[in-house]
């Protein structure tokens, strides 16, 4: 654990002695969301609420979690406001240090989120988890802690503290977690102590006085600070073929919602965004055989988007970036599903794109 600055934690800590009303929230995949966990309160996220709970008695406490499965910073960034800050949080543990390993954008996405997340009127305290695979102790917490580091945020780190006790044989893989990644109760509990120790250390010196350092410049390009996410309530594509999904989300976990979804070979969707950086996102799903689609940018050589999903942990939300730092204007994404055999097969489902 790096201690950073601890400015806003402490002010938090005082305001909730104090007894005033404050919203405990948590952001990432499916670890915070609490998978694998036999109830949602035996998740870490809900272990650590119970923490700020009994630590501050007098308080008005209010519990966040904007935990979505399978989900990486890129999408986390565009989802912050909706999924976290709207709730105004006045405390959030960040955790996409799983999620994060395979995505080449993950250094400027992840600065993009601590920032759209560090700059909100509610000036949140923000600690960043990283947890591990515990087969092979991978994790992409040094790539996350360097830019906590550059915004003087603390880190708990899991492979430092509970894989290293599970690899002096105090635990069992099998005790921590079924899969090697998602912690069983006793694994989340771990994570839990981990955090409420680091929170008890802070708490001895909250009345210590501590500036706010200012907020640094971005390390990064920072292309993705102000990202936005188009779905069907934000934008107005033309279809031929494609029709947009009228069912509602009866929640942030409600994910194939407010979409638009390809039914047959040859319909198709169009957008015009004016943006440099472009995403796409769109089901893969377990549900095989699934339609599959082409996605052409600006009229130039078609990306192959492929709607079945190798694995069979159920449907991903699947985020393809087809522009990183291009020409800053307005750009045409098609997206056209692809010729497939006769049968029945489940359609394509496009969620939504995600511009900076």
């Amino acid at each position: 654990m790096e201690p950073g600055n601890l400015a806003r934690l402490k002010d938090c800590m005082r305001r909730a002695q104090r007894g005033e009303e404050l919203t405990i929230g948590f952001f990432g995949g499916s670890i915070t969301q609490g998978c694998a966990a036999s109830a949602h309160e035996r998740s870490y996220a809900y272990r650590v609420f119970r923490w700020w709970e009994a630590a501050f008695p007098a308080a008005r406490l209010h519990y966040v979690n904007g935990g979505i499965g399978g989900t990486c910073s890129h999408f986390g960034a565009a989802r912050a406001v909706p999924d976290l800050l709207i709730y105004q949080p006045n405390f959030v543990v960040v955790d996409f240090s799983v999620n994060d390993i395979e995505n080449e954008l993950r250094r400027e996405t992840y600065e993009g989120l601590l920032r759209r997340i560090l700059t909100w009127p509610s000036a949140p305290a923000v600690v960043l988890l990283n947890n591990v695979y515990y087969d092979t102790g991978y994790t992409d917490q040094d790539c996350h802690n360097e830019l906590g580091a550059w915004y003087g945020l603390p880190h708990v780190s899991v492979r430092d503290t509970v894989y290293q006790r599970m690899l002096a044989g105090e635990f069992t893989r099998g005790q921590l977690t079924r899969d090697g990644l998602h912690p069983s109760d006793m694994g989340h509990e771990l994570i839990a102590a981990e955090i409420a120790a680091f929170l008890e250390r802070v708490r001895e010196r909250m009345w210590e006085a501590e500036a706010e350092a200012p907020l640094p410049a971005p390390m990064t390009d920072n292309a993705y600070e102000r990202v936005r996410r188009l779905t069907i309530r934000e934008v107005s594509p033309a279809l031929s073929g494609f029709r947009a999904d009228t069912e509602e989300k009866a929640g942030h976990l409600d994910c194939f919602k407010n979409g638009w979804i390809g039914g047959r070979p040859g319909d198709s969707i169009r957008f015009e965004v004016e943006a440099s950086c472009i995403a796409v996102q769109y089901r893969k799903t377990v549900r095989r055989p699934a339609l599959s689609a082409s996605l052409a940018l600006d009229g130039g050589h078609p990306v192959f988007l492929d709607g079945n999903f190798s694995e069979d942990w159920g449907d991903c939300l699947y985020l393809e970036p087809i522009l990183h730092h291009g020409r800053h204007g307005t750009h045409t994404v098609e997206i056209t599903v692809a010729d497939a055999p006769a049968g029945e097969l489940t359609p394509f489902y496009l969620l939504s794109l995600i511009i900076a």
